[in-house]
C-alpha cells in the first residue's frame, strides 16, 4: 500500500505551512556584546630596551646545548600523565565532531515487529472485532506482523547542524592547542628543575670549600684561645659561622632531593638516571621588537581561548536557527499484515514517504533561555580571552624587565667577584711573605667564595628567567 496525498490535500497543507512560518516564535534582540581586545592594545613599554628581531625557536631548550636536558624533556613529553590527559580531551572532542557531523546523514534502520492485539468492539476498528471470515475479519484477536526498512533524512535548511559542527570543531581545535600549552608548560618546568639542580651542584661545591676554610679558621681561633692568646669569644664566633655553613649545606642537599623528585614526577616516574654537573648556560633570549598579533598567534593558550570564543559564536548561530522551522523526510518499505501467514504476500507490501515540517511556536521559554545562555557564555569567554591576553602581555613585560635587571646586577656582581679575587690574591701574597696570618688569608678567601656563591645564584636566576621568558613568548612557533 502506497501513501500519496491528493491535490486537494496539498493546497491546505501549503497554506498551513505559510501560516506556521508567519507564526514563528519571537527572538529577543541582543544588547551590546563584549568586545575582544584589539591588537593595538598589545604593546611593549618604552623602558624595555632588550629587544631583538626574532622569536624563540620551536625547541627553544636545545639552544642551551645540554644533552641531559634534551633527553629529560623528550621523556617528559612522551610519558607525562598531563600530556596523556590533554590527548584524551582531543580524542573526546574528535568524537563529538563525528557525532554532530552524523546529524544530517541518511539513517536507515531494519525493523521487525509482532503485535498480539485484541480489537475493541466499541472502537473505530469495531467491525474487525467480529469473527466473520467472509468479510476478512477474524477478531477479536490478531497477530500483526511488520518487517521492513525505515529511513530518516534531516534537511539542514538554515545551517543549524553546520553551526553546531563548526562549534564542536572549534572546541576540538582549542583542545589541540591546550595540549600544546601543556607541552610548553612541562618543558619549561623540566628545564627549571634541571637548572635548579645544576645551580645547587655549583653552590654546594663552593659551600664545601667555605666549610674547609671556616674549619681551619675555627681551629686556629680555638688553638689561640687555648694558649690564652685571644678570647674564647673569637672561637665561638668562628664556630657559629662554621655551623651556619654546615646548615646551608644541609639545606642545599635537601633542596636537591626535592628538585629531583619533582623532576621524576614530571617525566612520568620510573628510574631517573644520575644527573651530572654541567655549567650553567648564558641567558640569551630577548623580547621581540613588537608583540601584537604575533603573541596571539604563538601563545597556544591564547589561541585555545580564541577558538573557544569562535565556538561560542557558532553556538549562538545554532541557537538562533532553532527558532526557524525544521524539515525532514521519513520513509518505510516493507510488509504489514494482520495475520502472520499473510506477512510476505505481495499484497502486504507497504511504502510510506512522509515529509515533515516542524516550527516552534510556543516553547515555554526554552529556546529564548538557550539563546540567552549562549550569548552570556560568549561574553564570558571573550572576557576570559581579554584577561588572558592582558596577563600574557604582563608576563612577557615583567619577565623581560626582571631579566634586564638581573643582567645589570650581574655586571655589578662580576665586578664584586673580581675585587674579592684581587683581595684574596693580595692576602695570599702577604701571607707567603709572613705579613699576615693564614687565618686572615682564609678570611679573604672566605669573602671571595661568598661572592662567587652570589654570582652562581644570580646566574641560576638568570637562566630561570630566560626559561620563563621563552614560555611567556609561547615557546616559539608550534
Amino acid at each position: 500500500m502506497r501513501c500519496i496525498n491528493s491535490v486537494n490535500q496539498v493546497k491546505p497543507l501549503t497554506l498551513l505551512c505559510c501560516m506556521l512560518l508567519a507564526a514563528c516564535a519571537p527572538m529577543k534582540d541582543e544588547s551590546a556584546p563584549v568586545k575582544a581586545i584589539s591588537q593595538q592594545e598589545i604593546v611593549l613599554p618604552k623602558d624595555i630596551n632588550m629587544t631583538a628581531q626574532q622569536w624563540p625557536d620551536s625547541n627553544w631548550w636545545r639552544n642551551y646545548n645540554d644533552p641531559q636536558l634534551n633527553e629529560l624533556i623528550d621523556r617528559a613529553l612522551q610519558k607525562s600523565s598531563s600530556i596523556a590527559l590533554a590527548h584524551s580531551r582531543v580524542a573526546r572532542a574528535r568524537s563529538d565532531v563525528a557525532l554532530i557531523a552524523s546529524g544530517t546523514q541518511l539513517k536507515v534502520n531494519a525493523m521487525a515487529e509482532i503485535n498480539e492485539a485484541h480489537v475493541s468492539s466499541n472502537g473505530y476498528l469495531g467491525p474487525f472485532a467480529e469473527d466473520r471470515p467472509a468479510l476478512g475479519t477474524t477478531g477479536p484477536w490478531y497477530t500483526e506482523g511488520i518487517v521492513g526498512l525505515g529511513a530518516t533524512l534531516d534537511i539542514d535548511l538554515w545551517g543549524e547542524h553546520r553551526d553546531r559542527l563548526d562549534a564542536v570543531m572549534g572546541v576540538e581545535n582549542a583542545h589541540k592547542l591546550e595540549e600544546k600549552a601543556v607541552q610548553l608548560e612541562i618543558s619549561a618546568d623540566v628545564a627549571q628543575l634541571y637548572y635548579g639542580i645544576q645551580t645547587n651542584y655549583l653552590v654546594t661545591q663552593h659551600l664545601e670549600q667555605l666549610q674547609q676554610s671556616e674549619t681551619f679558621v675555627f681551629s686556629s681561633h680555638q688553638a689561640r684561645a687555648s694558649r690564652g692568646l685571644e678570647s674564647i669569644a673569637d672561637a665561638e664566633i668562628a664556630k657559629a659561622m662554621l655551623l651556619t655553613i654546615e646548615q646551608q649545606l644541609s639545606m642545599a642537599k635537601q633542596q636537591r632531593v626535592a628538585f629531583r623528585e619533582s623532576l621524576r614526577a614530571l617525566i612520568g616516574g620510573g628510574e631517573l638516571a644520575e644527573i651530572k654537573p654541567m655549567p650553567l648556560p648564558v641567558a640569551q633570549t630577548q623580547l621581540p621588537s613588537s608583540l601584537n598579533y604575533q603573541l596571539l598567534a604563538r601563545r597556544p593558550d591564547l589561541q585555545a581561548a580564541h577558538w573557544y570564543v569562535q565556538s561560542s559564536m557558532k553556538q549562538i548561530d545554532a541557537a538562533e536557527v532553532a527558532f526557524y522551522p525544521t524539515f525532514n523526510i521519513k520513509a518505510f518499505f516493507g510488509f504489514d499484515a494482520l495475520h502472520m501467514n499473510d506477512l510476505f504476500d505481495h499484497s502486504s507490501q507497504q511504502a510510506n514517504i512522509i515529509p515533515g515540517l516542524y516550527l516552534p511556536i510556543f516553547s515555554g521559554g526554552q529556546l529564548e533561555a538557550n539563546l540567552d545562555k549562549t550569548r552570556h557564555q560568549r561574553d564570558m569567554l571573550i572576557s576570559q580571552y581579554n584577561q588572558a591576553v592582558l596577563t600574557a602581555v604582563k608576563d612577557v613585560v615583567t619577565t623581560g624587565s626582571a631579566l634586564q635587571s638581573l643582567q645589570e646586577e650581574q655586571v655589578i656582581q662580576n665586578e664584586k667577584v673580581s675585587s674579592a679575587a684581587a683581595g684574596m690574591n693580595n692576602a695570599q701574597a702577604r701571607f707567603k711573605r709572613g705579613l699576615i696570618s693564614q687565618a686572615m688569608a682564609n678570611e679573604a678567601q672566605h669573602e671571595w667564595l661568598n661572592e662567587q656563591i652570589k654570582q652562581i645564584e644570580m646566574q641560576g636566576r638568570l637562566v630561570s628567567q630566560d626559561i620563563v621568558l621563552n614560555k611567556a613568548l609561547g615557546g616559539g612557533k608550534i
